[in-house]
């Protein structure tokens, strides 16, 4: 724990105070947890949906992508979760939930584009706030700064019962819709 002392000018007094700085020390989500309570934004700023009261009682997968339109998550990863939104409801997954560090006009043209309508629900993190939360940010200077790693996870009634993070933060392999264990 650090300490420093602060000094502030209150008229013609000088106060002095105390601060404690603690570092915060984070580590990325892991099974068993539970999801945090962050809002996230569908179709405008004005839908707020709180995720972990949205996940109370519910199994879903989410799955986060770097950005909206890029090409990894056009071609392949939201395609892939379109195609298995039938068998993954099958198998007892109430919602499927595409995150993305966009701002929710974004997510919800590119999901039209993708045709995600009663498939796989477009959820907009624009500040960075859920993937703050569960520790898997990456910093991508080309695609304007902060972003989500790509992951996938199965939530079941708030907690994480499986979590497939890509090795190299974007890539194409362990969170792709057909790795999914439900």
């Amino acid at each position: 724990m650090w300490s420093r002392q602060l000094l502030s000018r209150c008229g013609n007094a000088i106060i002095a105070r105390r601060l404690h700085l603690t570092p915060r020390v984070m580590a990325p989500i892991q099974v068993g947890d539970k999801i945090p309570s962050v809002d996230l934004y569908e179709d405008s700023p004005a839908n707020k949906i709180n995720i972990a009261d949205f996940c109370n009682g519910k199994k879903i997968v989410l799955f986060a992508v770097p950005g909206a339109f890029t090409p990894g998550c056009s071609k392949t990863h939201l395609p892939g979760y379109i195609t298995a939104a039938d068998k993954l409801k099958e198998d007892g997954i109430s919602d499927i939930l595409c995150v993305s560090v966009n701002d929710p006009y974004v997510m919800a043209a590119w999901g039209k584009a993708q045709g995600t309508d009663g498939k796989v629900r477009m959820l907009a993190d624009p500040l960075g706030l859920f993937a703050d939360a569960v520790d898997l940010t990456i910093n991508l200077p080309p695609l304007g700064g902060k972003r989500s790693k790509r992951y996938s996870m199965v939530v079941d009634n708030g907690v994480v019962k499986s979590l497939n993070v890509e090795p190299d933060n974007t890539g194409l392999s362990c969170s792709l819709a057909d790795k999914l264990k439900v």
